[in-house]
């Protein structure tokens, strides 16, 4: 019934035994992996990653010294092979398979997903208290509430709660679909009301069209990740139907 269900929501779905298996990952792959997770991490203490982009990309001591660390460290872990993409082979080869969750890979999606979700929920509620008491507060909101969001979030994923960072890997073929789902639309949105808050006029009619432009984005990609419209985001369903009497 769960497969019936997912072709039903998804105009596209993807046979787990028609995928080409590849058995190892090419140099230019894993170096390519290395700069989403360098990324992730960089941005993963909120309010100092806000401070930056408020201020423009200028030294900072403390942002300086975050950045070596994420950048040896990243380096460290895809150099042994210990990032999602940077393996030597791809951990996953059918992804309906019950396997162990590796810890490096629990790790790095808890992480993504904590700031998926508070950079949206932030901007949002930012954007919405600027509509309705014509002041902006967004700083404020990122140095009270980011951690105490993105903290519960990586509690959750500790814990195995959620999508991908579970201690199996048997719902891949299904999770993925809502990280990279949440990925895509946050990874647009954001940029596109950055690019707003540049070049729109100070006010409230300028806030009212960032909010809607910025939940109407959120919105949008998340349907079509739904349908599987978009790149990694079609279900992956055993190769063999399974019909039910």
């Amino acid at each position: 019934m769960h497969d019936l269900k997912v072709r039903t929501d998804a105009l596209h779905i993807e046979f787990d035994s028609q995928r080409r298996i590849r058995y190892r990952n090419k140099l230019y792959y894993r170096f390519l992996h290395w700069p989403i997770w360098i990324f992730v991490f960089f941005i993963a203490p909120g309010p100092l990653t806000f401070d930056v982009i408020e201020r423009g990309f200028r030294v900072d001591g403390r942002m300086l010294a975050w950045t070596l660390v994420v950048l040896i460290g990243t380096a460290i872990a895809g150099l042994r092979g210990r990032l999602p993409g940077c393996e030597f082979q791809p951990y996953i080869i059918r992804f309906t398979e019950d396997r162990p969750n590796p810890l490096y890979r629990r790790v790095c999606y808890t992480t993504a997903w904590g700031e998926v979700i508070a950079f949206a929920v932030l901007n949002t509620a930012g954007l919405a208290y600027a509509v309705v008491a014509g002041e902006w507060h967004l700083k404020q909101m990122y140095d009270v509430a980011y951690f105490p969001i993105a903290g519960t979030l990586w509690a959750a994923g500790a814990a195995g709660w959620l999508p991908r960072v579970k201690s199996s890997t048997k719902g891949e073929g299904h999770e993925r679909r809502y990280f990279y789902g949440s990925v895509w639309a946050v990874a647009i949105a954001q940029p596109v009301l950055w690019l707003m808050w540049k070049v729109l006029p100070v006010g409230r009619s300028s806030d009212v069209a960032k909010l809607t432009i910025f939940v109407s984005i959120l919105m949008c990609v998340g349907q079509l990740a739904r349908l599987g419209l978009l790149p990694r985001t079609k279900p992956i369903v055993p190769g063999q139907l399974a019909v039910s009497d």
